[in-house]
């Protein structure tokens, strides 16, 4: 798989931006799948890009922290033993969860991180790392 990359400037009245474009190439079709750029000197390097119906959706990824703790309180309202394996990418339902263990788990991490989620937004979150992107973008809103 090649990998190519380029570089452009993205500016607004109030937001000015360097970025660079990483592409993978797959029998020769080339899809963005990932972009670092940085803002005012301060660097933002895990941000993937997802195709969706032509679409490109900039989707910033939480810090690791954040995904172990959410991780620690997924596998304490499962009752997982600690030799099970949670990492972000694990979905609530393969790891056994029903529509009141998530609700359930979604208590827990509003709890511990001090948020508050609407019932909207609980509904659409089925990975671990979805749960923990939601809950970075909670707290930088509270700032």
């Amino acid at each position: 798989m090649a990998s190519t990359t380029g570089t452009g400037a993205i500016s607004a009245t109030s937001l000015s931006c360097r970025f660079k474009l990483s592409s993978a190439s797959l029998a020769g079709i080339s899809s963005p799948n990932s972009v670092s750029f940085s803002i005012k000197g301060k660097s933002f390097p895990s941000i993937q890009l997802q195709s969706r119906l032509s679409r490109f959706q900039v989707k910033c990824a939480a810090k690791p922290e954040t995904v172990d703790k959410v991780c620690a309180i997924v596998r304490k309202q499962l009752a997982l033993p600690a030799e099970s394996t949670v990492n972000g990418e694990s979905k609530f339902a393969t790891l056994g969860a029903d529509s009141l263990d998530t609700v359930e788990i979604v208590m827990g991490l509003e709890e511990a991180f001090g948020i508050s989620v609407e019932e909207e937004s609980a509904q659409k979150i089925t990975t671990v790392q979805e749960a923990a992107d939601m809950i970075e973008d909670l707290i930088s809103g509270k700032a």
